[in-house]
């Protein structure tokens, strides 16, 4: 059971290590400045209502589950791993990783696993003997604590690990036989957080700030002008979050069009907009989008 506390403020964990750039980046961007202390292990936010620690991931999801944090940055790879019963506010998109299966090319059989026993090495207990359980492998399991991927082949016949681009792993010829989960960072709460009106209140709005940032980083903003015999044939192509904006130009030369439209894509949508008859395009970069 978490302790009690006399305090309304959300406690909030920031992650610690090479999460923390990226997280603190993204506070920044909603507008929420991260103070450390000479130790930098119990910042300050620029905004009121919070008091906030630095955390190991892997702790920040034990935390959250014991209650005495309330909200905090974690991978969703740790929150499998340690079956914490958290609710997930914001997929944050950053650090994404895959866990995965992976073995020595010199052992696989036709790109499988031989039929013998086999030694697996993880940081990743839980995900890694569930994984061998549903696959039916006879296997001992041995724990990591870091650098897995240099376990095989003397040490260890297959790892299941983390991996963001799969070139570790290749550095060490090691092949990927199967995905266990995808992760990135995410914005987690305790239930029992939540379940406190005034902590609610200030953890949406905190997560309505974050996200405003999530949507601005996905979005450009298109500004153009059209003939007003093309202006429903630009229209119809702009994949606007809602409408577009238009006005009118001046001496009725035409129409203005402005819309938010998603970045994906964009040299494509404008090769679409210059056919449909549209001309001066400008593309800026947004802030913030909020609904």
């Amino acid at each position: 059971m978490a302790p009690d506390r006399t305090t309304t403020n959300v406690q909030i964990a920031l992650p610690k290590g090479r999460m923390q750039d990226n997280i603190f980046k993204l506070l920044a961007d909603a507008g929420i400045n991260v103070r450390l202390d000479s130790r930098g292990y119990r910042p300050t936010l620029s905004v009121p209502g919070f008091e906030a620690k630095v955390l190991k991931p892997q702790n920040i999801v034990e935390m959250l589950d014991l209650g005495t944090r309330d909200i905090g940055f974690a991978g969703a790879d740790w929150v499998a791993e340690l079956e914490a019963d958290l609710v997930d506010l914001l997929d944050t998109r950053l650090d994404p990783v895959k866990i995965v299966v992976a073995a020595p090319t010199s052992i696989l059989e036709r790109g499988k696993l031989p039929k013998r026993k086999l030694v697996f090495a993880s940081e990743y207990e839980r995900l890694a003997k569930k994984w061998i359980k549903d696959n039916a492998i006879d296997a001992t399991f041995v724990r990591s604590y870091g650098a897995t991927e240099v376990f095989p082949p003397d040490d260890a016949d297959c790892i299941v690990d983390n991996t963001a681009t799969g070139s570790t792993l290749r550095a060490n010829n090691l092949e990927i036989i199967d995905t266990v989960m995808e992760s990135s960072t995410r914005l987690f709460a305790s239930k029992r957080a939540l379940d406190d009106r005034q902590r609610r209140d200030t953890i949406e709005h905190f997560v309505l700030l974050l996200r405003s940032v999530l949507e601005a980083r996905a979005r450009v903003m298109l500004e153009l002008n059209v003939p007003a015999n093309k202006l429903e044939a630009v229209v119809a192509i702009l994949p606007c979050m809602r409408e577009p904006t238009v006005a009118k130009l001046h001496g009725d030369a035409g129409y203005a069009v402005k819309s938010a439209v998603p970045s994906e894509g964009l040299p494509i949508l404008i090769g679409k907009i210059k056919q449909a008859g549209g001309s001066d395009i400008v593309v800026s970069s947004l802030s913030q989008i909020v609904p």
